[in-house]
């Protein structure tokens, strides 16, 4: 039996949308209109005889069958990179240095990285992951080449989108009624901490800090075991927990404003071909990033 060639071309597009969570947000990746990357997934479907993507309530999903596909795409695409690289020799070498806040890290740093390592084998990264308060003044001091974060004023980098910010809580532990309001917290001088107190002191709500935590993880362990409420950038909430939108009169809780989202590059920097690499990659893989991403086939 003669199988269908699953062509290199169909098989980047298909890994490309899966990483990034769209035919939008993958067809500059790709260089290709929206349509043209549609109709590559497309004619890899036929090939295949079988669906591999799906369009779920608020993002793409992927098929039985483009499971299964994903892992071999990902090697056969590393395959070729490979030999490109021992054939034609590393078109960049070089070290960056980038900087992400954990809460940003797993949504919007992985489809960025995934697509800059499978292209540029030669580039090393070194990651810190610190709230944005910690990397700014790294990028300006020049300790960091390079960094993903929340401005801390107008004008401050490159700015890629808008991320909400939301009040979460365990759906198990109703805390949001208590009086007064348990809360958890960032470290002193975090913009998330200071949405948070800034609008429930606004509001006249009664509240009260009862853990401090610098991490996402320490935040997330603090609503999960039903100890307080928390804020959070809504990319960070998993889908256990609860976005404490519309409660009950008399329960409801502020307003909070969003974060601008910027790549911040370091003056030291701009003399480095990797790090000019790294920071076309951030802004093409996210730029208006913000919010629920679906995929349209």
């Amino acid at each position: 039996m003669k199988y269908p060639d699953l062509q290199i071309d169909w098989l980047r597009a298909f890994v490309v949308v899966v990483d990034t969570g769209s035919l939008s947000a993958a067809a500059p990746l790709l260089y290709r209109s929206q349509a043209a990357v549609s109709m590559q997934i497309k004619k890899l479907e036929m090939a295949l005889g079988k669906p591999v993507l799906l369009r779920g309530p608020r993002h793409l999903q992927l098929t039985p069958a483009g499971t299964e596909l994903l892992g071999y795409a990902r090697r056969m695409l590393a395959l070729q990179t490979e030999a490109q690289t021992a054939l034609l020799g590393p078109d960049l070498s070089g070290n960056v240095r980038l900087g992400v806040p954990d809460d940003y890290a797993f949504r919007y740093l992985t489809p960025m990285l995934r697509s800059f390592a499978g292209r540029y084998l030669g580039v090393e990264i070194e990651l810190t992951c610190e709230q944005s308060t910690s990397l700014i003044p790294k990028v300006v001091r020049g300790e960091l080449d390079l960094a993903l974060v929340s401005r801390d004023k107008p004008q401050r980098g490159r700015l890629l989108f808008h991320e909400p910010l939301v009040w979460v809580g365990s759906p198990q532990y109703e805390v949001w009624r208590r009086s007064p309001l348990p809360i958890a917290v960032y470290e002193a001088g975090s913009m998330a901490r200071t949405a948070a107190l800034s609008s429930l002191t606004a509001q006249g709500r009664e509240h009260r800090v009862v853990y401090h935590s610098s991490s996402l993880a320490g935040q997330l362990a603090a609503v999960e075991s039903g100890l307080a409420v928390a804020v959070f950038t809504r990319c960070s909430v998993p889908a256990h927990l609860q976005i404490l939108s519309n409660l009950p009169v008399g329960f409801e809780l502020p307003e909070l404003v969003s974060m601008e989202v910027a790549a911040l590059r370091s003056k030291q920097s701009r003399s480095s071909a990797a790090v000019d690499a790294m920071y076309d990659q951030m802004l093409k893989t996210l730029s208006h990033a913000g919010g629920a991403r679906e995929v349209e086939l």
